[in-house]
């Protein structure tokens, strides 16, 4: 829960104490030892977590348009709008 919502210190500190109320919840030296682990390596578990959750290839570029058929052999079939989508992926990094 700590890490999934990045805490701050306040919010941090909130959720050890909340945690030591509740009944078969941790200790007030296993609250302190969380919190120090978690101020001494916020910033590396927080990277983590992000390269974990993304794709090898990212978004590089977009293009889209939307066309309109002009001449088709039925009626009820012009001015339909068709949208065409062309995405380019490339690897994290590169």
């Amino acid at each position: 829960s700590i890490a999934s919502a990045d805490m701050d210190l306040n919010q941090l500190e909130a959720f050890l104490t909340a945690q030591t109320k509740k009944q078969g919840g941790i200790t007030s030296d296993q609250a302190a030892v969380i919190a120090k682990f978690w101020k001494n390596h916020r910033a590396q578990i927080h990277e983590s977590l992000i390269s974990q959750s993304r794709w090898d290839h990212v978004l590089k570029n977009m293009n889209w348009r939307v066309d309109l058929k002009s001449q088709l052999r039925h009626i009820d079939q012009i001015n339909t709008p068709v949208a065409i989508v062309e995405m380019e992926l490339g690897k994290n990094g590169q």
